[in-house]
């Protein structure tokens, strides 16, 4: 499967707690920046954090930003809305979860398998950065068969 990067950028409301945990605790490289935003290579994928003031858009008359709008139940899990990620190979997330955890992340769902057993069986979890935005990196054993699987 051969995909182009996405790009996504997201909002935050500490430029410098998102470097240190983007680029030091998540170990992801860091592409330009400027004093209001940070490009990083996500897996090959651009996530860009733009620092905002929460509450700037409610004077513009949009929605104040509410990085969690709610959470559904995915097998026997409160899963965060919105949220974000990517799949990753076994071995990257197996790396990624060990990293976060020797960093000491706090999950808001620890790595397990998911779906076990079943179709769609998945290594998954999820955690928050310090802006509230929910993140989740998942896996499958055989992307190519049980990505879309029903």
């Amino acid at each position: 499967m051969s995909l182009t990067p996405f790009h996504l950028a997201i909002p935050v409301h500490d430029l410098v707690a998102a470097r240190n945990f983007y680029g030091g605790t998540m170990g992801l490289a860091e592409g330009r920046s400027s004093d209001c935003w940070i490009d990083y290579n996500l897996f090959g994928h651009q996530l860009v954090v733009h620092q905002v003031e929460l509450g700037k858009q409610a004077e513009k008359g949009n929605a104040t930003h509410t990085p969690e709008a709610g959470r559904n139940a995915v097998d026997g899990h409160d899963v965060p809305v919105p949220h974000f990620g990517v799949v990753l190979e076994m071995q990257a997330w197996q790396q990624l979860a060990t990293r976060l955890k020797n960093e000491g992340v706090s999950f808001a769902i620890e790595p397990y398998i998911r779906f076990q057993g079943q179709p769609g069986e998945q290594a998954t979890l999820f955690f928050y950065d310090p802006s509230g935005n929910a993140l989740e990196f998942k896996a499958f054993r055989d992307i190519e068969s049980q990505l879309f699987a029903k």
